[in-house]
């Protein structure tokens, strides 16, 4: 895949209120901030946690496609064998469509003890409050996909790429694993066309509460 992927066409049509979009950026910054101090400790027996469960880092790092299609690493608590991204190469090679195709399984024998219950209350995505921190992502956003798949986009598909990925987004609060990737896809596709910070304030006020059911997280 080359370097950058080329964000839809239908870009010069979505224009957002230039304020609306220093608003979002200075939530991210603060709500970042403060729950970086609030967590310290909190992360520090994460850290613990996964490195007596299973062999290897606790914090796991990829490359993910952000705005404009552009790469960067992602930060997340390790929930996976160490192993679990080439078994996920071996299956995105089989990838013709992706409008079926499940990204996370119940049950994935990749996912560690720890992962399990990481994943359940998305602990596991407290790092990315870096990723918030350096400009690469925010709180809400479609979530940002691995290169493999991303090279499959349609060009309708490619308008996710027109704003910053997120923690949170549309689609988890609509489904989040319980979702095909063609539906978390479409619901990107609809976040992108409708955004305004009112939309982002009503995701992560929804967010709280899908968080706290665990409901399709796993």
């Amino acid at each position: 895949m080359s370097q950058r992927l080329a964000a839809s066409a239908e870009s010069n049509e979505l224009i957002y209120p230039r304020w609306q979009l220093v608003l979002k950026r200075m939530l991210d910054l603060l709500v970042a901030a403060v729950l970086l101090v609030l967590i310290s400790p909190l992360w520090l027996f994460i850290v613990l946690w996964i490195r007596l469960d299973s062999t290897g880092p606790a914090i796991f790092t990829q490359t993910r496609v952000g705005l404009w299609g552009k790469p960067y690493t992602i930060y997340k608590f390790r929930t996976m064998t160490t192993n679990a991204d080439a078994l996920m190469k071996t299956k995105l090679e089989k990838v013709t469509s992706l409008d079926n195709f499940v990204f996370q399984e119940k049950d994935d024998p990749r996912v560690t003890r720890s992962g399990k219950f990481l994943r359940k209350t998305s602990l596991d995505e407290l790092p990315q409050l870096l990723n918030i921190l350096l400009g690469n992502m925010s709180l809400v956003g479609p979530r940002p996909e691995v290169p493999d798949i991303a090279k499959h986009y349609t060009p309708q598909q490619r308008l996710r790429l027109n704003v910053l990925p997120g923690v949170t987004g549309l689609a988890q609060v609509n489904g989040r694993s319980e979702l095909t990737l063609g539906e978390t896809l479409a619901y990107d596709v609809e976040y992108v066309r409708r955004w305004n910070i009112w939309l982002d304030l009503s995701i992560l006020w929804k967010t709280f509460f899908v968080v706290f059911s665990g409901k399709g997280a796993y």
